[in-house]
């Protein structure tokens, strides 16, 4: 079933380096090539077929979690506009609304949620919500935005998701739409970051420990 997700293997060795453009300055800090842009691309255009026909002609309000979502975002509500020009017995009236979250430092969750930028979430109220996330982790995050989200009233919420992580400490949260279930590494490209690096790669790929060495944040001493 599409919304399930293109499931990754563990031992999925990706592709080489060698194979794609990478930017010069990350060429050292990376493993492999998970998934390339063009493969996002092809599922993310399946993703909007899904919602479109699920949403049918109803408003919905894409909500984009940033930063980390806005280029699997910005990919989607592309495809979803070209459905509505197109598509001649559905149309979806689409308005976008913006949130930013803080849950990570390194590679580690720190276990909290904070809202730290975003539109009036009370704007939601009596809405068809649908939340935009590049990577639902251990579930936890997603749960507690849920949650928040949820007193503002919505008239439905639901999650697209670009990737699902297999972790051994997942909640079992599971998004209505999910692009790609990888394996439990530490995925940066396509706006995923590491401390704010490798947002400008283009690829979903793996980092090394020579690039989780390099971008690190130093924590002061005292």
């Amino acid at each position: 079933m599409s919304k399930d997700g293109i499931k990754i293997a563990d031992d999925y060795t990706g592709y080489a380096l060698s194979h794609f453009c990478v930017p010069r300055h990350y060429e050292d800090d990376l493993e492999n090539v998970l998934i390339p842009w063009g493969l996002i691309q092809d599922r993310t255009e399946r993703l909007a077929r899904d919602i479109f026909l699920d949403i049918r002609d109803e408003p919905l309000t894409a909500l984009c979690v940033l930063k980390g979502g806005y280029r699997f975002y910005t990919d989607l509500l592309d495809k979803l506009t070209t459905l509505n020009r197109f598509h001649a017995s559905v149309s979806v009236q689409l308005h976008v609304d913006f949130i930013r979250l803080k849950s990570y430092e390194n590679d580690d969750s720190t276990g909290d949620i904070r809202v730290i930028g975003g539109d009036n979430l009370s704007n939601l109220r009596g809405q068809n919500v649908l939340v935009v996330e590049d990577i639902i982790d251990t579930g936890r995050t997603m749960s507690r935005l849920l949650a928040i989200l949820q007193k503002h009233e919505p008239k439905s919420v639901k999650v697209a998701s670009l990737l699902v992580k297999r972790r051994p400490d997942s909640t079992g949260y599971r998004p209505d739409y999910c692009g790609f279930e990888v394996p439990d590494k530490f995925v940066v490209g396509y706006a995923l970051d590491y401390n704010e690096y490798f947002r400008d790669l283009n690829h979903i790929c793996v980092i090394n420990d020579t690039g989780k060495a390099k971008y690190k944040i130093q924590q002061n001493s005292h």
